[in-house]
């Protein structure tokens, strides 16, 4: 039954989506079951689980239920890395003399063995986050004139350059964008990008590995370092140190340093006061949410690759009524243009609102502030404001405790380093409540009962609960 829906959905996916977007992200991915109706799919490597959730998942939905009613309420993505880029493999649908799923097979292997001949270190960089792919406002210019100086004179040119602004609006892409650009006129550039947390993981790994001359190697040996979040690091006094003699290396052999956060540096508290220095050295630039004109053009390139194109009072529409981040933009054209191509109902303003109905009202409505979240929460297990702050760890205050920090996580935007400064507590002891609300809510139908209570009261929908990693 899966590769019955997979191979229809192929087909409505193919021929609404431009030819070289679908060989390259939907054409690799494998059916893999169908559990109820959650139908899970597969993909051979981390990257492209990413950014087919991010891009492309809205058209897969979409195209997966139509003709097959209720069967497919959901789409699951997993990595089988034992796939690989072999050209024998992921392919059992497909007939042997299938010429289509040959040349496909080949296309994927080809890819692969270009990706893997340039020099990388930490993460792969997003190959469709380029200079190309990155929409110029006046937002982001100052950013953007700033990385494209530094892919001129990498090393010289504003070293370190800090980049810092709300979830959503490019600061990756506009970092990542430096890589490849670096890479594309020396090839031989060593590039790493890495997220402060995946290197703290390597790094806590390093210790119980006694491998600490691997990793300082790692690091120290790239020509360009990316590090995304950087604010992840505060308060975190090992990690620091550590990168504190990461970066005067660098520095001192003009490597080039970017790093991003989601803040300025002077409201990063917990971050040593001789890395701030550093930083400070170089030039700090922000990104702000784009202004009107810009998500119209973000839209009308977005569109760029589909085959049905959205009239201007449509994208007007869009860009009008999403302001708050890049991502919701992409999320929204994804949207529309995913059901002007797959139904037989020409799109209209109205049509296009009840599309969008979910990510308006998300739009209009003002974020919830921790201190909200603990409140209700505090009143619900009728305990004091001050039980949420409090050292004591008894089961009638931990658990709330837990709650709270888990909805604040899950129904805000704040970081981990925000959440745990408004319960005074650790980050370690929010990933840990992430965790155990997590995996409870699973398995105990009262304590999802009573959270689900709890989100209704703070004027949220309980499907809002899409747990992910705490972090």
């Amino acid at each position: 039954m899966h590769q019955e829906i997979w191979k229809t959905a192929l087909t409505r996916l193919s021929s609404s989506l431009d030819a070289d977007v679908f060989s390259r992200w939907i054409a690799v991915i494998t059916p893999v079951s169908l559990d109820g109706s959650v139908l899970t799919v597969s993909v051979d490597n981390e990257m492209l689980k990413m950014w087919v959730e991010n891009n492309y998942l809205p058209y897969i939905t979409d195209a997966t239920r139509i003709d097959n009613g209720d069967k497919v309420s959901e789409i699951r993505i997993v990595v089988d890395s034992k796939r690989g880029y072999d050209l024998d493999d992921g392919d059992e649908d497909l007939d042997e003399g299938d010429e289509e799923g040959e040349e496909e097979r080949r296309a994927r292997a080809k890819r692969h063995a270009a990706a893997s001949s340039a020099p990388r270190l930490g993460m792969a960089l997003n190959p469709n986050y380029t200079f190309t792919d990155f929409i110029i406002g006046p937002s982001n210019s100052f950013a953007h004139a700033a990385s494209m100086a530094v892919v001129s004179n990498p090393g010289g040119a504003y070293n370190p350059l800090f980049i810092y602004g709300e979830t959503g609006l490019g600061k990756t892409h506009i970092m990542q964008a430096v890589g490849h650009a670096v890479q594309a006129q020396n090839p031989s550039a060593k590039v790493c990008y890495i997220t402060s947390e995946a290197m703290l993981n390597d790094f806590i790994e390093s210790i119980g590995t006694n491998t600490g001359n691997e990793f300082r190697k790692r690091y120290r040996s790239s020509d360009v370092l990316l590090i995304d979040d950087i604010h992840f690091l505060a308060d975190k006094a090992g990690i620091q140190e550590e990168f504190f003699h990461t970066f005067n290396t660098l520095q001192n052999a003009r490597k080039q340093i970017i790093m991003t956060s989601d803040r300025p540096l002077n409201k990063i508290p917990g971050l040593e006061a001789r890395l701030v220095s550093r930083f400070q050295q170089g030039l700090t630039t922000s990104i702000e949410k784009p202004d009107f004109e810009t998500r119209m053009a973000i839209l009308r390139y977005k569109q760029r690759n589909s085959t049905v194109k959205l009239d201007d009072s449509l994208l007007t529409f869009i860009a009008e009524n999403i302001n708050s981040n890049v991502r919701q933009l992409e999320g929204a054209i994804i949207s529309a243009v995913s059901y002007a191509a797959l139904s037989q109902r020409p799109l209209t303003v109205d049509i296009l609102r009840e599309v969008l109905k979910d990510t308006l009202e998300l739009e209009k409505r003002p974020e919830l502030s921790f201190n909200e979240i603990q409140r209700v929460v505090a009143d619900d297990y009728g305990l004091r404001m001050s039980d949420m702050t409090s050292k004591e760890r008894p089961q009638n205050i931990a658990l709330p405790r837990q709650i709270a920090m888990f909805l604040c996580r899950i129904l805000t935007h704040g970081s981990l380093f925000e959440i745990a400064s408004a319960f005074d507590k650790s980050h370690a002891t929010v990933v840990h409540a992430c965790k155990t609300i997590t995996g409870r809510i699973d398995t105990d139908d009262e304590l999802k009962h009573r959270i689900d209570t709890i989100v209704l009261k703070l004027g949220r929908s309980p499907s809002e609960l899409v747990v992910s990693s705490p972090g």
